[in-house]
């Protein structure tokens, strides 16, 4: 996905700054990490408070294949809802979910 397009997707939330990392891109909103792109997809950000609401809307895990000997990895970052791609407010209430998992990450 390009940036351009990153932009548009989050609109909702607001501006938003993007880096490359890990052979794809962070998406960043006032400092805060709450996306990926990996191999083309966008990954919001889950932490332990968030993450039933993302397997409730049918939302896939990101697993990383991890280190060889030690197996795949579940990351803490989920795909979009469907319903969020086509809808813009509904996609502005799924980024700032993941903004407040990044901003509670942060407190750590």
């Amino acid at each position: 996905m390009d940036d351009d397009a990153i932009h548009d997707l989050f609109a909702g939330l607001g501006p938003v700054s993007i880096k490359r990392m890990f052979g794809g891109k962070g998406i960043y909103h006032q400092g805060v990490v709450f996306a990926l792109e990996v191999s083309g997809e966008i990954l919001l950000k889950a932490d332990a408070e968030s993450a039933a609401d993302f397997a409730e809307a049918g939302c896939r895990q990101w697993v990383y294949e991890g280190h060889k000997g030690r197996g795949p990895v579940a990351m803490h970052y989920w795909s979009i809802p469907d319903a969020a791609l086509d809808d813009p407010d509904e996609m502005a209430l799924w980024a700032q979910r993941a903004f407040q998992a990044g901003l509670r990450s942060r407190k750590r």
